[in-house]
């Protein structure tokens, strides 16, 4: 299971989660598989494209999991 950092942030959208993860090419393309049912939420099927995803939740989408967390990622020095 990936790890998805939130950054600093309350929340990211699904759609950008999707494209940050690299299973979506571009926001359209995020969109229209969230509202075919295609994207779990913690089990679930989301169908709400800008649904706010917080720390410890899990979105599943084809197979590959990530769970969001709250944090920052180590700077690269």
């Amino acid at each position: 299971m990936e790890t998805f950092l939130l950054e600093g942030h309350p929340f990211v959208a699904l759609c950008d989660l999707l494209k940050h993860q690299g299973w979506a090419d571009c926001g359209g393309a995020a969109k229209a598989l969230i509202a075919e049912g295609l994207v779990e939420v913690d089990g679930q099927i989301e169908t709400r494209k800008r649904c706010k995803i917080v720390a410890e939740q899990v979105v599943n989408f084809n197979g590959s999991k990530v769970v969001v967390k709250a944090g920052l990622s180590p700077e690269i020095a």
